[in-house]
């Protein structure tokens, strides 16, 4: 496994495991869906490790398989699900305050105010 250079604002704030690197890429990429191979390489997590976890990502509604190509089932981010869509949130609002710092730090100004 190549070590990524640059980690995400998700991963800096809540660490490096491998379930976090899996919903880190899946947050990125949340319009698309991914067979495991892809999943496992693309977030920088060994297959087998994938294998583990991944079964109660789907129990709980997190991904859902999409489709299936050969003998390849594409899984894809459940953006109906309240604890993605908080995911999803929850990276947006880390994103604007990295890049926004000095706006973050007035509205909360003006809330307390």
């Amino acid at each position: 496994m190549k070590a990524k250079e640059n980690k995400s604002l998700f991963l800096e704030q809540f660490g490096d495991t491998p379930q976090l690197r899996v919903l880190d890429f899946l947050i990125d990429n949340h319009f698309f869906d991914f067979p495991l191979t892809e999943i496992a390489r693309e977030s920088n997590v060994s297959y087998n490790s994938l294998k583990v976890f991944f079964p109660n990502f789907i129990k709980v509604g997190i991904v859902y398989k999409t489709r299936r190509i050969g003998k390849s089932d594409y899984y894809k981010f459940n953006l109906k699900n309240p604890f993605v869509k908080n995911l999803i949130k929850l990276d947006w609002s880390l994103t604007k305050r990295n890049i926004l710092p000095e706006a973050e730090q007035e509205s909360a100004e003006q809330i307390y105010a």
